[in-house]
């Protein structure tokens, strides 16, 4: 693994037109030309981005992450006339859904055309993820290099994605180029991906929008991917994510106080939960609040990432996590919450 040291570029959205920003935005294209990986703000997290077409861009960022081969990237664009030259539409109905929903926190599983994405950023799939990110820095980025750019969450493999450029210096310091200092990510977890390979498209992974939001756009019914996934069509289906050092265990709200009572004195333990069960949590526990109220799913998925992180960082032995009730608003935040706990969870019926 080879070492740098990792340049932060200041780039703020109210700043993108000054000749400053112009002088960093040329620097950080010469080193994306010459296959060097950068951290990348998005609305959704922060990506380690690197040359989707460089062969040996790729490695670099499988490397620095260590993320295993066969997990496929999603490919980074600033506009659907760059498809032309790897990927095919299927039809106006995903056309359709690209207008309606990009730039924006969505991911298309488009078949791959030609040769011109290395095979290492597909995981040697016929097919390619696509996203055009609505965070102004990172799409005025794709847009000045004209680079479609593959990045994935820019974090060690396994661990809590990031959602500030400082969890990706956390990270990654050393083992990239440089990452862009700018806005926190908006909604705090990965894209939602659709595969539009098949039909009815399937939802692959969830996220911000949902099966209801694309089904406004199309008459015909969305799926959602409940395959096999030994191998994979879509990041995020097949390896534990966003997982912090200590066990991690589901906890329902209905048996929190009595665990927590029971708990011997000698572990210490961390609580990540809505505001509403601060007070049910002993005071010696960590608490973090993920939200003010139990159905604020939206405000839970943008500070999950971060919770996880701190309590990553703290001195606790294991931690609770909240279950959310499994509604089509919490699908996204639960999916992350059951990858990072590996459904490990206390019932009601295991309180006793």
């Amino acid at each position: 693994m080879r070492w740098l040291k990792t340049k932060v570029w200041h780039i703020s959205a109210e700043e993108l037109d000054s000749p400053e920003t112009a002088e960093k935005l040329e620097e950080i294209k010469t080193a994306l030309t010459y296959g060097e990986i950068i951290g990348l703000p998005t609305e959704t997290v922060y990506g380690l981005a690197g040359d989707a077409r460089n062969p040996e861009a790729i490695q670099k960022i499988f490397q620095a992450k260590g993320r295993p081969q066969d997990n496929p990237l999603i490919v980074h664009i600033h506009s659907i006339d760059q498809l032309e030259e790897f990927a095919e539409i299927p039809d106006e109905r995903v056309l359709k859904l690209m207008r309606t929903f990009w730039p924006g926190p969505i991911s298309f599983i488009l078949p791959l055309k030609g040769d011109h994405i290395a095979a290492k950023t597909v995981a040697d799939l016929r097919s390619v993820a696509v996203r055009m990110p609505s965070h102004p820095v990172g799409l005025k980025i794709l847009e000045y290099t004209g680079i479609p750019l593959a990045a994935p969450s820019a974090n060690i493999s396994g661990k809590p994605s990031p959602t500030d450029y400082r969890h990706v210096v956390d990270d990654l310091k050393g083992k990239m180029y440089g990452v862009v200092n700018s806005t926190p990510a908006d909604y705090g977890i990965e894209s939602t991906v659709l595969d539009c390979t098949t039909f009815p498209y399937q939802i692959a992974r969830p996220g911000e929008i949902k099966k209801s939001d694309l089904e406004r756009v199309l008459d015909n019914e969305i799926k959602v991917h409940e395959g096999d996934a030994a191998r994979p069509i879509s990041p995020g289906m097949k390896y534990k994510h966003y997982a912090p050092k200590q066990p991690l265990i589901l906890i329902e709200g209905i048996v929190m106080a009595q665990t927590l009572a029971a708990e011997k004195e000698d572990r210490k333990i961390g609580v990540i939960a809505p505001e509403s069960f601060r007070e049910v949590v002993p005071e010696e526990v960590e608490f973090i609040s993920l939200c003010q109220k139990e159905d604020d799913y939206r405000e839970a998925a943008k500070n999950l990432y971060g919770a996880l992180r701190k309590m990553d960082k703290s001195d606790v032995d294991m931690i609770y996590i909240y279950r959310f009730r499994e509604t089509p608003f919490s699908a996204a935040l639960l999916n992350r919450i059951y990858k990072a706990t590996g459904d490990v969870m206390i019932k009601g019926d295991q309180a006793n």
